[in-house]
């Protein structure tokens, strides 16, 4: 009788424990689907701010952006802006990625919408100069030390003339199938102790010219045979092969080569690549 009253008891401490764990479940599942429902907002929010295809196509008709986060949000974006005829466009690199580096992205897009617009800098060394300083004044706030911020690399088309200003992000210029590699001066937009002026590089482009700015994230991915970093070298090796394409089939490429070296590997950062041919 008494092992049959204990087998009674230990059911039913069995039975409290599983609905215990299953109404903790049930919580669990809840609050993950308000996170990942606040994240699919957020996301809906960092695209309003990045330019549509109908203005890119506008202020750059033959162009490509592949344009491809981590996770749901991203610490990369692309920007483009009109003024007094010119065309500035970036692709930039927040710290971070996720939620975090969304956040950041806001930040420093702000700032660079600030800088052109209200405080008229015009030249792309000043202006990435000016943006680095509001995002330095905005993480400092209440005596915060934020170290985060962004690498960039800006442009300022003006008919065939060509400006360019980087922060740790290079442009490369694409001119009989052979690549100009114009280098970024080796600090970010923020915080950093031993900032210099940015340097503006001015060009003179030629018909079927081609510009690339971008991101990391392309040529630090993980994959191949040895599961290795597809480094700088490889992702130029792509850039050539493809560069007598349409940027259509050139954004198709790219994304195509990027996932085939990836495999079944994470992806491990965001992804942005911006590329405009001159066409007249």
């Amino acid at each position: 009788v008494f092992a049959f009253i204990q087998k009674i008891s230990d059911n039913k401490k069995i039975k409290s424990r599983n609905e215990k764990i299953e109404n903790q479940k049930l919580v669990l599942e809840e609050k993950n689907g308000e996170i990942i429902a606040s994240i699919n907002y957020a996301e809906r929010i960092q695209h309003a701010i990045l330019p549509s295809d109908q203005k890119r196509t506008e202020l750059l008709p033959d162009s490509f952006v592949l344009y491809q986060p981590k996770d749901i949000v991203a610490g990369d974006f692309f920007w483009m802006e009109e003024k007094n005829d010119a065309i500035y466009f970036a692709a930039a690199d927040c710290t971070g990625h996720g939620v975090p580096g969304a956040m950041v992205s806001v930040v420093c897009n702000n700032a660079l919408n600030k800088s052109l617009r209200e405080n008229n800098k015009s030249i792309p060394g000043e202006l990435l100069d000016d943006t680095s300083r509001i995002v330095t004044e905005q993480f400092s706030a209440e005596g915060k030390e934020v170290k985060d911020g962004m690498d960039i690399a800006l442009c300022k088309l003006q008919g065939r003339k060509l400006e360019y200003a980087g922060a740790n992000n290079p442009l490369w210029i694409i001119r009989n199938k052979e690549i100009i590699e114009i280098k970024a001066n080796k600090q970010p937009i923020g915080r950093f102790d031993a900032r210099v002026p940015f340097d503006t590089h001015s060009f003179d482009l030629e018909l079927g010219d081609l510009i690339y700015i971008f991101s990391d994230g392309y040529a630090d991915q993980f994959g191949g045979n040895k599961g290795k970093k597809m480094k700088t070298k490889a992702f130029k090796e792509i850039i050539l092969e493809i560069c007598e394409k349409s940027l259509t089939v050139q954004k198709r490429i790219l994304f195509e080569r990027f996932n085939e070296w990836k495999g079944e590997l994470e992806q491990i950062d965001d992804l942005c690549i911006l590329g405009v041919k001159i066409n007249d």
